[in-house]
């Protein structure tokens, strides 16, 4: 099966679960294998995580149709991503929204997300390599956060940057599985959501996982 065949498979697969129509557009029109290595290339269509080496993942790609879905997106919103790594999800997120802003910590996927992402033509997306904080909050307030890594609980540093009526997608739970939660920032009380269960790697920085 070629690469386009396969693309249009899964994405008709995941048309059983997941109802935005805008979602499934962004996943028939960006294409996976120039995010993931070499040796994955005709693996990029199949629905599981592929490694991109440093111990990270591209996310499997319901996963990243679920979360994204989560978001709510209509096309006018700033996204902040947590966790370039491929630069896969950031794409996604830039087909929906009008300015992403993601953060990675690992120097070598930041070079290779920006030269996919520039490659492909994206003018709404920024890259910033951080450390220990979480987020960025130059940029804040966001309408919608994503995180793709895993945290201990629900970091108030990232609800700082949303904006009141804001949604944050998270995994939470411990190093290995997760549960994947819908959070809508409130005035009084966040709404929590269980979008089910998961595996991210771990999330590290300041009020998260330490290294």
């Amino acid at each position: 099966m070629g690469l386009e065949a396969g693309r249009a498979r899964l994405v008709a697969c995941l048309s059983h679960e997941i109802s935005d129509k805008r979602v499934l557009a962004a996943m028939s029109h960006v294409p996976r294998e120039l995010f993931v290595p070499p040796d994955s290339y005709y693996s990029a269509y199949e629905d599981r995580p592929l490694s991109i080496g440093f111990g990270q993942t591209i996310s499997q790609p319901f996963i990243v149709a679920l979360m994204t879905q989560a978001l709510e997106l209509k096309g006018n919103e700033k996204v902040l991503e947590m966790g370039t790594g491929s630069g896969y999800q950031t794409a996604i997120l830039a087909e929906l929204a009008k300015w992403v802003v993601s953060v990675e910590r690992v120097s070598q996927l930041v070079e290779s997300a920006r030269q996919v992402l520039d490659k492909l033509g994206y003018t709404n997306i920024e890259i910033h390599l951080i450390e220990k904080t979480l987020g960025w909050s130059d940029g804040a307030p966001y309408d919608a956060i994503m995180v793709t890594a895993g945290a201990p609980s629900i970091p108030d540093a990232l609800l700082e940057q949303l904006k009141l009526g804001g949604i944050l997608v998270i995994p939470v739970g411990s190093r290995w599985e997760q549960e994947l939660l819908k959070v809508t920032k409130r005035k009084r009380q966040n709404r929590i959501e269980n979008l089910g269960g998961c595996r991210f790697v771990p999330l590290i920085g300041e009020g998260a996982w330490e290294e």
